[in-house]
């Protein structure tokens, strides 16, 4: 075989390094990645006990609740599913106020499940009206409805619905159904006080806010939860949460434990409490923001919009734009990713091939970001997609003005 030969591909040569900004999976911190490089010990070392009693107490800090939480080998949907067969059984009703593709995609589960759902429909554009909650829950005369399947942030539209204002809609009503968040895409970039926003079930994954590797879906409980938990006969053992309430060892991951994860997932708790939970809060805030300028000087070109209207009502994480009529998201998806080396995420439901998603959650910082906004820039001009230039420019701008205020904030 010829040298020149060794490894050759078909595929063009690529150099430097690939940037990562899509919704999820997000970058691993490398010291996260450090903390995971490490031999597997048995099942009872009291150095992986630690570490996974440190990341239970972690994970209750960034849930902020008091109640028990629960890791489950698994993503998001594998969450989901937990959270639903603990509390609910088969013919319960469920009220699913429509935000986007993955609120769809749980009462889908749902019914799967045996569950009945209600849906509250909503148009992908706005976050949902709490009161319209509250008004089907005051309906519902015959509490029929045993709980609300809220997700706070769908990635597919990228609009946050205000779950504080959701549960004081349902106790305005009076109903005693259960508050069940879904924070996958969420928790880590905005705020989220599970006890005192009166949620009962919180739902999170590792893949995106908490800088981690896919595979731990995670579910927290407060104490009315639980209660429920205990009075709902249907048939569970893997996602059952009674057993897994015995203790940091063997039964509180109904088997062998996702060792490496756990080592990881305290790494990145830590990383997160170091810099502060309200300094990676704002540091989304202006990622977020610096995301917007670029795209509101793209759009100036009349073929990208943002899909939020409200931005109040915008996610701090991930930013949806809709193409116009005749563009294909896929194709300035495809051409990112291929060619600009630069992973951004596509349309999902009714988005499919009409947006993309830029993501600017978890270990992200402004260069970072700059790198993909110049390569969707770059695409838009390859393709010769109508825009106007200077998005890239538009986002350092925000940035320099935040740092002159906050010169000891760092991105």
């Amino acid at each position: 075989m010829a040298p020149d030969s060794i490894g050759h591909t078909n595929r063009p040569l690529k150099r430097g390094r690939k940037f990562l900004n899509t919704p999820g999976p997000t970058n691993v911190p490398p010291r996260v990645l450090n903390a995971m490089h490490r031999d597997t010990m048995d099942l009872n070392d009291p150095e992986f006990l630690d570490a996974a009693v440190e990341s239970f107490e972690g994970l209750k800090r960034v849930f902020r609740t008091d109640g028990e939480v629960f890791s489950y080998i698994s993503n998001g949907h594998g969450a989901w599913e937990a959270a639903l067969v603990n509390v609910l059984a088969p013919g319960d009703l469920v009220l699913v106020p429509e935000t986007g593709h993955f609120s769809s995609s749980w009462a889908n589960m749902a019914e799967a499940l045996g569950i009945r759902t209600q849906s509250i429909a909503g148009d992908w554009r706005r976050a949902h009206d709490p009161e319209k909650i509250g008004q089907a829950l005051a309906d519902d005369s015959g509490h029929q409805i045993k709980a609300v399947l809220l997700v706070q942030t769908d990635t597919a539209t990228s609009i946050t619905t205000d779950v504080k204002a959701v549960r004081q809609a349902m106790d305005r009503a009076k109903h005693p159904a259960l508050l069940v968040v879904d924070t996958i895409a969420s928790l880590g970039t905005i705020d989220f006080q599970m006890d005192d926003w009166g949620v009962d079930v919180t739902i999170a994954a590792s893949q995106k806010g908490l800088m981690m590797v896919p595979g731990l879906g995670f579910v927290a409980a407060n104490a009315k939860a639980v209660a429920v938990h205990k009075a709902t006969a249907r048939e569970r053992r893997y996602w059952d949460w009674t057993p897994r309430m015995a203790g940091p060892g063997y039964r509180t991951f109904c088997g062998t434990a996702p060792q490496i994860h756990i080592f990881g997932l305290r790494e990145s708790l830590a990383a997160l409490f170091e810099e502060g939970l309200e300094r990676v809060f704002e540091r989304h805030r202006v990622l977020a923001g610096a995301t917007w300028k670029a795209i509101d000087v793209w759009a100036q070109g009349g073929a990208l919009e943002i899909n939020a209207l409200d931005p109040a009502e915008r996610s701090m994480g991930v930013t949806t734009i809709r193409t116009a009529e005749g563009i294909s998201a896929d194709h300035i998806r495809e051409i990112c990713r291929d060619e600009m080396l630069a992973g951004i995420g596509g349309g999902l439901g009714v988005f499919g091939g009409k947006a993309f998603r830029i993501g600017h959650m978890g270990d992200m910082n402004a260069p970072m970001l700059y790198a993909c906004l110049g390569a969707v820039e770059a695409t838009l001009a390859y393709l010769d997609i109508p825009h106007t230039p200077g998005g890239v420019t538009a986002a350092v701008q925000h940035v320099a003005e935040f740092k002159k205020t906050h010169s000891a904030t760092t991105f």
